[in-house]
């Protein structure tokens, strides 16, 4: 007989970029391009500039910042921030994929907006809440930061948004019920979150996730296989760190939170939970928000191709949302 020991073997697979295997290792792909084989224009074409900067040190954690080309010192006008957080299940992705970097183009150019897009620590190697409590930190960071000069020639920091898709809508949510409406202040106030498609979950199935097509970009087998990898050891889908307006989550009343935008896709799975999140926060918590459902697309349709027509609808409806809401009190 044999003494070695068996090869270990893929236990878990995320879309090829990870891979968890039977002796507990983590295999993560070095190039995810192919995953999103994303057209991203060159800089001068969207007028747009950007630079890459590590926000944490001890876990290497890197942001992208993004700003209108044609907005400088000398003009006073300036503009509002968008802090951003990438969707991946909490598991994959980053802030240099192509993906990521194309969508964060569009609202840099077009709400016009200074885009700060922040890496986060992944699981399973970091469990949640490990993802959220990077996102608060990256807000703070975002503070300290608000006197650099490349940020503070263009940067309102008056008018900050957070937003994110996906896994990063649910970081989004977290940061903005954490820190409230003056949680930054003097020097930052948050004047709304964006969540796009936030990443939901729950224990007793809705419609939407019982009736997935098979094709879907997002299928339930694969969310479910992303909620096992990042949620704490024993946790179930009724956690608040996955699941903030479901029977487990703290109520909201008490805390003051700017205006919150929800867009769901009418073909995603995780729509019955965003609208289930939002009429929660707004009827039992009494918190201002609105959402909106884009027929007939699919989860992440913005980041598969995000210079679509109906990118264009969602680009529309997040600069109506920042125009209207970035100087309410």
């Amino acid at each position: 007989m044999s003494s070695l020991a068996p090869e270990p073997h893929v236990v878990e697979d995320c879309r090829g970029v990870l891979q968890l295997m039977s002796d507990g290792t983590v295999r993560r792909s070095a190039e995810p391009a192919a995953l999103f084989p994303v057209d991203v224009p060159d800089d001068d074409d969207c007028g747009v500039e950007w630079k890459d900067v590590t926000w944490d040190l001890e876990h290497d954690l890197n942001a992208r910042l993004y700003r209108p080309r044609h907005l400088g010192a000398a003009n006073d006008a300036r503009i509002p921030v968008v802090a951003y957080f990438h969707g991946g299940g909490f598991c994959i992705g980053s802030a240099r994929w192509p993906n990521f970097h194309a969508w964060c183009l569009r609202l840099c150019s077009e709400l016009p907006a200074v885009v700060l897009s922040f890496d986060y620590r992944l699981a399973p190697e970091h469990r949640l809440p490990a993802a959220q409590e990077d996102g608060a930190r990256a807000m703070t960071w975002l503070r300290s930061s608000s006197a650099e000069p490349w940020l503070a020639d263009a940067a309102d920091f008056a008018r900050v948004f957070v937003a994110g898709d996906s896994a990063g809508g649910n970081i989004a949510h977290h940061v903005a019920a954490g820190l409230g409406k003056s949680g930054l202040a003097p020097a930052v106030r948050i004047r709304g979150s964006l969540l796009l498609a936030p990443a939901f979950a729950g224990e007793a199935r809705t419609r939407a996730e019982l009736e997935c097509p098979r094709d879907a970009f997002l299928t339930t087998e694969k969310w479910d296989r992303y909620a096992r990898l990042s949620l704490p050891e024993g946790a179930t889908r009724d956690d608040p760190v996955i699941s903030p307006a479901g029977p487990r989550a703290p109520g909201l009343e008490a805390v003051e939170m700017a205006p919150v935008l929800v867009v769901a896709g009418g073909r995603d799975m995780l729509r019955d939970r965003n609208a289930q999140y939002a009429r929660r926060m707004k009827e039992e918590w009494g918190k201002e928000v609105e959402y909106v459902e884009i027929a007939g697309v699919d989860h992440g349709f913005f980041q598969t191709d995000p210079w679509s027509e109906r990118a264009d609808e969602l680009v529309r409806i997040v600069r109506r949302f920042v125009v209207e809401h970035m100087d309410s009190e």
